[in-house]
């Protein structure tokens, strides 16, 4: 498996960065440097390794669901900018 030959400037234009001559100089040989290395990796003899996203297995932990006193609608209307009719009133946002 051959790494693809990638140009620094074709990945800083579909990135939208702008870069001078010395930085392309150097990300071209360090994105050289990341494909050698998924190269090296592609060689590897995996069978028998099941893929995974995590090192570690990922459990979720849930914890019972109780309801708990909340604040009283008082207080949160009092700390609200705008309230009316017992609701806290938000400007509108449509973009």
């Amino acid at each position: 498996m051959s790494s693809p030959n990638l140009d620094v400037r074709d990945v800083a234009r579909l990135a939208r960065i702008e870069l001078t001559d010395k930085e392309a100089e150097t990300f071209q040989a360090q994105l050289g440097s990341v494909l050698e290395y998924v190269e090296q990796l592609g060689k590897l003899d995996l069978t028998g390794v099941e893929p995974t996203a995590h090192a570690n297995p990922v459990f979720n932990v849930f914890r019972e669901d109780e309801a708990k006193p909340g604040l009283e609608r008082k207080a949160v209307l009092a700390n609200a900018p705008h309230a009316a009719n017992n609701l806290v009133v938000v400007t509108k946002v449509i973009e």
